[in-house]
């Protein structure tokens, strides 16, 4: 039992030093491929990977091979790497808590308003260098493509991505058949029949980007409450194995002083005069 919590942490970081290897491969291969609309992710999954990786070696090596110090390291920037999850989850959760699209009479899909986001997402979305680099994500994914040959039937009774609804057509409620005196969305005049434009400028597109950042958000979300119940898990296992590690190099409890007395108290010599006295040694 006094070796337990070493051996079970040195096999559990072996298997998360294994897992980091795909998600740093999963990152380098995201940030080598310019198509793809996940791009954005590659910069935390690449951090997360290498800190998975640091923390998975330090704790393996020091459970395994009784080496303290780098169970210390390993405890501190576990205890760094569970703080850092928590404010993330509880910033993910504040900032995708608005949202979600808008039924459209006699539609399947559903449509979708950049002001129904939280102030956070809009301002990122509306950067125009991000908003470039998400505008030829899109244009690159050829999402739009998938959808040139529906007929008015198909878009009746199909569903469509956040993305497709907001960037492939016009909002529903633009009438260009008639001149009318009715004001109109804003995004009805920026529609443009061109397979290069379409309505990529329109704030429905940004709006339809939100929301499947929104969506991948709350998936992250509920990945990063399951990853803190294993890492506080982990996390209390390394304590116990850094206790058993300083206990084999100092053949003692850790924490415990077996000399009871290293020097004597100020008045011992005081105490014992008296005593000598009483028992006529002086």
């Amino acid at each position: 039992m006094r070796r337990l919590s070493n051996t079970v942490i040195g096999f559990l970081n072996l298997f998360t030093l294994l897992a980091s290897i795909p998600i740093i491969g999963g990152g380098l291969w995201m940030a080598r491929n310019s198509t793809s609309c996940e791009s954005f992710l590659q910069t935390p999954l690449l951090v997360v990977g290498f800190v998975v990786l640091v923390i998975s070696l330090a704790g393996f090596i020091g459970a395994c091979f009784h080496v303290a110090w780098a169970l210390w390291v390993y405890l501190v920037v576990m205890l760094f790497l569970i703080g850092t999850l928590m404010a993330l989850t509880v910033f993910g959760f504040v900032v995708t808590s608005q949202g979600g699209g808008v039924e459209v009479p006699g539609r399947v899909y559903k449509e979708y308003r950049l002001q129904d986001y939280s102030p956070w997402l809009r301002n990122r979305i509306k950067d125009p260098n991000y908003w470039m680099t998400i505008r030829s994500c899109i244009l690159g994914s050829k999402t739009c493509a998938k959808i040139t040959l529906w007929t008015p039937l198909d878009y009746l009774e199909k569903d469509m991505s956040p993305i497709q609804s907001g960037c492939c057509k016009p909002p529903t409620s633009c009438n260009y058949n008639m001149a009318t005196a009715v004001a109109q969305d804003p995004d009805c005049y920026h529609w443009n029949n061109a397979p290069d434009l379409l309505c990529y400028e329109c704030d429905s597109c940004k709006a339809g980007v939100l929301e499947n950042v929104r969506r991948d958000w709350h998936k992250l979300s509920v990945l990063n409450i399951v990853m803190l119940v294993f890492l506080i898990g982990i996390y209390s296992i390394g304590c116990c194995a850094f206790r058993n590690t300083k206990r084999a190099e100092t053949e003692y409890p850790y924490g415990e002083n077996r000399v009871k007395h290293i020097k004597p108290r100020w008045d011992y010599h005081w105490w014992r005069w008296l005593q000598d006295k009483r028992e006529g040694l002086y």
